[in-house]
Formats: structure tokens, C-alpha cells, sequence
């Protein structure tokens, strides 16, 4: 099938190809109605848009790019929809690739791959870390997410972790909890999550006067649910006590609450359980999960804000922008 030209459109729509540019470009001179004409023709005809011409006639391409390290993991996927939502509402489509934490594949997110295809990129980088990520110097605009990377030139989007993981902590202290472990340090964790986490996990206790002991921090083989639940059933088994559970993210937390309760523990009665990222797998546990929740929308809204100020032209120092959290109270923790 022949491709749809833009002259094609102005012929079934009568008017010319500059009013149809004028449309497809969204300039806001035109009629309602000669607006809803054109638009019509388009739908009819289904006209696409030819990316290099637009990129030609106005420098920009209508797409950016999001790069994350895992679609399959809920946290971002859910990330990866508000993203997306926010950069249609403010006329942008979005092209996502997955990483799987690869160096190859992070180097060339910020590379020249992207270059002439997307007027800018969000990122949530893992195995690059600050210097990579500024030396590299990338041309086209650029958001990071996460912790693993804050060059200072560089926009950047994450939430407090040490002060989500204090509260987090802190609403298992106010239950009563006073051994409360930590779910989980992980074999070549190179996140920067987790540090920040444990961070602040030890500044609660240390603040409610007890002991910071490394027998309640716990270590998993991998990043998932069942590393999880092994690292919580070897603990019991190795006759470790504790009351509570902060876990680093919602995938240790389901772990968590599988094992306590094949080992007969009851949640939250014997043991109370504190997930990570507020994802919707922890609505439907058994007990419901509480979890700390990152305001996902808010990172979304900042991330596409500060992409479309480097987009339009702003060249200064990097923008470092922390945005919400809360602590979404369900049925693995009491009431404090």
C-alpha cells in the first residue's frame, strides 16, 4: 500500500498543505472547525506523520525516549506508564527500551543511538555511575531517575530514600517492634537503593535507643521473590529472632510473606512486614502489603518538566529534584 502524503490529505480535506502542516504540527492559529476538516481527512486516509521531514522543518522528532532497566518489574512498569501518560498529555510519544542493567546498553541509551530519533531521554541508569554518565557528555536531552547516577550537569529525579526507609522503620517501631531486620543487602548490588535504604533503617533504630545489630540485615542470592523468602527461611532456621521487616522492595516483601507463613509465623501478629514502591501485587497479598510509596505521577510530571526545558534550550547546571513519598498502611503491619 502506497504511504499517505500530506498533499494527499489537503486534497481530501480542500485545503492546502501548508493549513495540513498546521494541523499536523498543532499550531494553534487554526479554526476549530478547519482544524476538525483536516483532522477527519487524516483519520480517513490514517496519515502518519514523516518523522525525518518533521525533524527537518522544525528540529524536533515529537518522540523521546525511556530506558529502563526492567519493564517486567512492577516499580517500573507502573513508573513506565505514568511516564508515558504524562508524555502524551504534553504531546510526545514515547520509544522505551530495556536495558536489563547491561553497561553496552546503558552507554549507548546516552550514545549516539538516540541521536536524530527522540528530542530527549529519560533514563533510570544501574551499572553507570556518575563520571561515566558525565564524561560521556550526551547532546541530546537528557533526565536520570534513581540513584545510581547524579552527574552535575545532569537532571535528576528520586525520592528521599533514607527518610522513606526511617519512616518505614520508624511505623514498625511505633507498633512495638524492637528486632526489626533488613531485607535484604544483595550480592553485587550496585543500585545505590539499598545503601540509602539500610541507611536509614539504622538511623530509626538508632534513634529509638536500640542496638544497629548485622545478624537483623539480612543478604539474598538475587533481586526477587524467592531469594527473598530463602533469605527469610534461613534466618529461621539459623533460630534468628526478630518482630519485623523493612524489605528494600516490594518483590523481597512477597518473598518475605510467603516464608513467614510456611513457617507458621502469623503476619502481622508474629511478624510484621514493610514492602517497597507501593507496586499493585502488594493489593492482593494475603495479608496486604504495606509499603513505602513513591509518588510515581510526581516523577513523572518532574522528569518530563525538566526534559522539556533542556528540550527548549536550558543549558544550565543540573536540576537535582526530590519528590514525594508516603507510607501506604495496609494489612502486613498494624495500625501504629
Amino acid at each position: 500500500m502506497a504511504r499517505v502524503r500530506l498533499i494527499d490529505v489537503a486534497e481530501l480535506a480542500g485545503v492546502s498543505m501548508k493549513t495540513v502542516s498546521n494541523v499536523v504540527h498543532d499550531y494553534p492559529h487554526v479554526a476549530p472547525a478547519l482544524r476538525q476538516k483536516v483532522q477527519s481527512a487524516i483519520d480517513e486516509l490514517g496519515y502518519r506523520p514523516n518523522l525525518t521531514a518533521r525533524r527537518l522543518a522544525t528540529g524536533r522528532t515529537g518522540m523521546i525516549a525511556l530506558a529502563m532497566p526492567e519493564m517486567d518489574h512492577p516499580y517500573f512498569s507502573e513508573l513506565s506508564r505514568y511516564i508515558a501518560e504524562e508524555a502524551t498529555r504534553r504531546g510526545y510519544r514515547v520509544l522505551i527500551e530495556q536495558t536489563l542493567s547491561d553497561p553496552v546498553a546503558e552507554r549507548a541509551v546516552i550514545g549516539d543511538r538516540e541521536a536524530g530519533l527522540v528530542d530527549g531521554v529519560i533514563f533510570h541508569p544501574v551499572q553507570m555511575g556518575t563520571l561515566d554518565i558525565a564524561k560521556l557528555a550526551p547532546g541530546t536531552p537528557l533526565v536520570l531517575l534513581g540513584e545510581a547516577a547524579m552527574p552535575v550537569m545532569t537532571d535528576h529525579v528520586m525520592i528521599d530514600n533514607v527518610a522513606a526507609a526511617l519512616e518505614g522503620t520508624q511505623h514498625l517501631l511505633d507498633s512495638g517492634r524492637r528486632r526489626i531486620a533488613f531485607l535484604a543487602v544483595t550480592d553485587g548490588d550496585i543500585t545505590g537503593s539499598t545503601t540509602q535504604r539500610l541507611l536509614g533503617y539504622q538511623q530509626a533504630l538508632i534513634e529509638a535507643g536500640l542496638p544497629v545489630s548485622p545478624d537483623l540485615v539480612l543478604t539474598a542470592r538475587k533481586f526477587s521473590a524467592e531469594a527473598g523468602g530463602d533469605a527469610i527461611t534461613e534466618a529461621l532456621a539459623a533460630g534468628l529472632e526478630f518482630d519485623g521487616v523493612v524489605c528494600r522492595d516490594d518483590k523481597f516483601a512477597i518473598g518475605a510473606l510467603k516464608a513467614l507463613q510456611a513457617a507458621g509465623k502469623s503476619v502481622p501478629g508474629d511478624v510484621a512486614v514493610v514492602g517497597w514502591d507501593d507496586t499493585f501485587v502488594g493489593r492482593y497479598t494475603s495479608p496486604t502489603l504495606t509499603s513505602v510509596a513513591p509518588d510515581k505521577m510526581a516523577i513523572a510530571s518532574e522528569a518530563l518538566s525538566l526534559l522539556e526545558d533542556r528540550i527548549d534550550g536550558y543549558q544550565g547546571v543540573g536540576r537535582h529534584r526530590i519528590v514525594g513519598h508516603s507510607l501506604a498502611v495496609r494489612g502486613s503491619t498494624p495500625a501504629s
